[in-house]
């Protein structure tokens, strides 16, 4: 028999759970709540980290955590400081005893693990907030009284110089001096007297994250959640974050908004014990070494459709997060993240590293990914290793210091009806992918990754099938506008080089059917090296490209036009616009409906492009979701027409 169980400000733990007589902590509910059970949590600001012990057993007995409606409940990994005291002008402390952290101290823990730039000296999992504003952290005492006010700083990974996205925020600062029994934070609260106001600190190191593995079937709903001190989490380490399933399976995180997590805010990753940050602990081997032996560790404990994965993230509004909105490697399998609004992510930039992104997965097998808003984010979504069966459809990019990145993955993968409208649109570092009816809007780089071989898998299985290097290309791209900047490169003429032109042009050289590739390969006797100097195939056809966007010099049926259509993405109220002026010649091409049976099957994995359940994918939808004629308008919307088009694309 299921039960509902209600928590309260006004109820006590010692409480029968009833709504006339509620418990008062969230985790005294989750001590006692059983498959199929209810917990409804009514308003308040509940400062605990949310432990579920038990799981659900399926999706129909799930256990679900859930804000009672219309009742604004706030989970937060912060505690309220009121007892500060004035040192020197503006610079105020406060005297916090250790034991008030228990075994995880966020302001002596520092952000450390794999993949992550150090800083000198190195930041800390703490933080300092005023009425909800994040301070910086910085390195000495004497540095609170004249802090540094950024306003740009180097992007480590794509060397290009970006801006801070508040550089006004720079000024508040804190420092901390942590000893045998005490916690000393001092912070410049300029104008502010922070005994009059909101100040908190980081306590804890997530809101709502099991400690334990396989607590399965779990709705958290509803909630507002904030200011927790999450770790790094790059794919070779231990992974919690704010919110987060911890190795488990059918989570469903929902409606809920969620922000200031010091790394990480949703979690759909790994564990500790198929690797954590050996790379920067051992210092014997690369991380690609050790991420290549989680892999495998990973199935050794389970990791499987059966066992893994399947979780639900929609409809959650994620932003002011300092690494990801969303982060998973292997646990992330099978999963679908839809209708979430992110941004601000990584933007703070107090620390740096090559696992930052809104969506950051690795192993996102048949992961699908659509109908989300990603904006001034760091890099928009990331897809990184064994990215098969994945598909990204329908999302809206902007403002990001890049959109799209799919990295070191060999396919069949498919990003379909999105806009990427940013400056720096996409980074395709991997072979055997789907681009079919983008608005691709900024610089494009296209390159071979050949010094690393990544696992892929047989189709909708997390069983490895076989490694590869990336040579490029095995590439579809169909019905795509692309819109070149006035920043645009001239292509690179020459293999093996980095191109940054907006188009198709990066496939300078290669083939164009496998039957053309195999008989280049075989001119002369021989095995790999073969391989090594021949261009897989590409399959590009009916592309439009506006404003200085490069054509594939082998594309036989596309449309190029030198005019520019002033592509803007306008934020209007709670509405967001797409405004364009497209030539004439748009009207002059139409394209077929993508599908499994036109889509060529990737190489190197001999796979077909079709749904997670392996019946044929119809690539029949426009960004709205709506049904496209047999032959349809090129780019994500099938009501774009010549001329201008005002077109609310969110809200």
């Amino acid at each position: 028999m299921a039960f509902t169980y209600h928590v309260a400000k006004t109820g006590s733990d010692h409480g029968a759970g009833t709504e006339q007589h509620p418990f008062l902590t969230i985790n005294q509910a989750a001590t006692v709540a059983e498959a199929g059970d209810t917990i409804i949590v009514h308003e308040g600001e509940y400062r605990e980290w949310v432990k579920p012990k038990n799981p659900g057993l399926s999706h129909k007995r799930r256990i679900t955590y859930q804000a009672a409606p219309g009742e604004h409940v706030v989970i937060k990994g912060s505690e309220r400081v009121q007892n500060w005291e004035q040192v020197n002008g503006t610079v105020w402390k406060t005297v916090v005893p250790n034991e008030t952290f228990g075994n995880y101290n966020p302001y002596q823990e520092e952000v450390f693990g794999d993949w992550l730039f150090a800083t000198d000296p190195p930041k800390h999992l703490g933080d300092v907030y005023l009425n909800g504003m994040s301070f910086y952290e910085v390195g000495n005492y004497e540095a609170l009284f004249d802090p540094v006010v950024q306003t740009e700083v180097l992007d480590n990974w794509t060397k290009e110089v970006v801006p801070v996205h508040n550089p006004d925020q720079t000024k508040y600062v804190w420092f901390a001096d942590v000893d045998e029994d005490n916690t000393t934070i001092y912070a410049n609260f300029h104008e502010s007297n922070p005994n009059k106001e909101l100040v908190e600190i980081n306590v804890r190191k997530a809101c709502f994250y099991p400690e334990v593995t396989g607590v399965d079937y779990i709705t958290v709903k509803g909630f507002e959640m904030a200011q927790a001190a999450t770790p790094w989490t790059p794919p070779t380490a231990d992974q919690p974050g704010l919110l987060g399933a911890n190795w488990s399976k059918g989570w469903i995180m929902e409606d809920n908004v969620i922000h200031d997590a010091k790394c990480s805010a949703i979690s759909i990753g790994k564990e500790a014990s198929t690797g954590n940050n050996y790379r920067s602990i051992r210092k014997d081997k690369p991380g690609y070494q050790y991420q290549l032996e989680s892999v495998f560790l990973a199935r050794q404990i389970g990791w499987s459709k059966e066992k893994i994965g399947s979780h639900i993230i929609r409809n959650n509004t994620i932003y002011d997060c300092g690494q990801n909105g969303i982060v998973g490697h292997l646990g992330c399998v099978f999963s679908e993240i839809y209708d979430n609004h992110i941004y601000k992510i990584a933007l703070k930039r107090e620390f740096f590293g090559h696992e930052i992104a809104g969506i950051k997965l690795h192993a996102a097998i048949d992961v699908q990914i659509h109908n989300n808003r990603i904006h001034d984010c760091s890099l928009g979504t990331w897809l990184d290793w064994q990215t098969q069966g994945t598909r990204v459809s329908q999302n809206l990019y902007y403002h990001n210091n890049r959109d799209l990145f799919v990295e070191v993955s060999h396919g069949p993968y498919i990003v379909d009806n999105n806009i990427l409208a940013s400056d720096y649109a996409f980074d395709n570092y991997a072979q055997g992918g789907a681009y079919l009816n983008n608005l691709i809007c900024g610089k494009m780089v296209h390159r071979k990754i050949l010094n690393r071989s990544t696992p892929y898998h047989f189709p909708h299985s997390t069983e490895v099938a076989g490694f590869a290097v990336v040579h490029g290309g095995d590439d579809r791209f169909y019905h795509n506008i692309f819109v070149g900047t006035d920043t645009t490169e001239g292509v690179v003429s020459g293999k093996n080089d980095s191109t940054h032109a907006v188009g198709t042009a990066h496939f300078k050289g290669y083939t164009t059917s496998l039957e053309e590739y195999i008989e280049t390969v075989h001119q002369k006797p021989g095995d790999v090296e073969l391989f090594l100097d021949v261009d897989q195939p590409v399959y590009i056809h009916k592309n439009a490209y506006l404003n200085g966007a490069v054509a594939f010099e082998r594309e036989e049926d596309n449309v190029i036009d030198q005019a520019n259509p002033n592509v803007r993405i306008i934020e209007e109220g709670e509405g967001v616009y797409l405004s364009c002026e497209l030539p004439e010649a748009f009207a002059n091409m139409a394209g077929e409906i993508p599908s499994t049976s036109t889509l060529p099957r990737v190489r190197m994995v001999d796979a077909e492009f079709e749904n997670p359940d392996g019946s044929d994918v119809i690539i029949d939808a426009d960004y709205f979701g709506e049904k496209r004629q047999q032959t349809s308008v090129l780019g994500p919307i099938a009501k774009l027409q010549p001329g201008k088009n005002h077109i609310k694309i969110w809200g």
